[in-house]
């Protein structure tokens, strides 16, 4: 069965069919959600959704963009939030210098303070980062991620950038933008990197693949990625699909 490692359905564009979307989910083969906190009314919205529904699990954090409304406050409800015996992983977090909503020095020590979050937590996390691809290694690195553990999600980088995260033991999220024509370079990191290194995610209701692209997505449409990545890497859609389940597992031990 599919495991979806980001999704949003906290989101105001499930607002009107989020029951019935949801329960629709494991008769259509999608196994576990984790549901990523971006923003402080995500944080309460995933905590509800993890809670309602029990193959919902959660990943608690603020996004770069939101970094703005983090206090030392909200940083230990964070943390409080870490031991919930569903949050899977700390996230999303990270760099985003496409908006450039908040000053870059902000999110760099937002982004070291969460990590380090998850370090004592003893939590994976979950990185977002957008045109902060120097900027988001370096940091990784210099913050010993690959000790840690996490998944870079929404990858979107060369496959140079791929091979320093999958150095590190890191995974590397795959969504439905890998269906687009013009994705080269994501198609050709993900010919490059091991299946054991990969994991499914929608990012909905953004980024829907191609046959829905500028549509709402959801995690019934990751079998159009799952299929693709089986094409690129000349593997059955049914073999990626049970690695990317066993990948995900292995990094959210929490899920079960």
């Amino acid at each position: 069965m599919i495991f979806e490692s980001h999704a949003h359905y906290d989101d105001e564009a499930f607002d009107e069919d989020r029951e019935e979307l949801l329960g629709a989910m494991r008769a259509h083969g999608v196994e576990y959600i984790i549901n990523s906190s971006a923003s402080v009314r995500g944080l309460h919205g995933t905590v509800k959704l993890m809670e309602q529904y029990p193959f919902i699990y959660g990943a608690v954090g603020l996004h770069p963009d939101e970094v703005g409304d983090m206090t030392a406050d909200l940083m230990e409800e964070i943390r409080e939030l870490c031991r919930h015996e569903k949050t899977a992983a700390v996230g999303e977090i990270g760099l985003d210098y496409y908006w450039d909503k908040e000053r870059h020095e902000l999110q760099k020590k937002w982004f070291e303070a969460q990590m380090e979050l998850a370090r004592e937590e003893k939590l994976p996390f979950i990185v977002h980062s957008r045109d902060a691809a120097a900027d988001t290694l370096d940091m990784v690195k210099a913050l010993h991620g690959g000790d840690i553990g996490g998944v870079i999600h929404c990858f979107s980088y060369s496959k140079e950038t791929a091979r320093e995260y999958l150095d590190m033991g890191l995974y590397l999220g795959i969504g439905g933008v890998i269906t687009f024509k013009n994705a080269r370079k994501l198609k050709e990191v993900v010919e490059y990197a091991p299946l054991a290194s990969l994991l499914l995610e929608t990012d909905c209701p953004y980024l829907a693949p191609a046959p829905y692209r500028g549509k709402r997505n959801h995690s019934l449409y990751l079998t159009y990625v799952a299929q693709a990545i089986a094409e690129l890497k000349n593997v059955s859609y049914e073999e990626v699909v049970a690695a990317t389940n066993e990948n995900a597992k292995t990094l959210f031990t929490r899920v079960k």
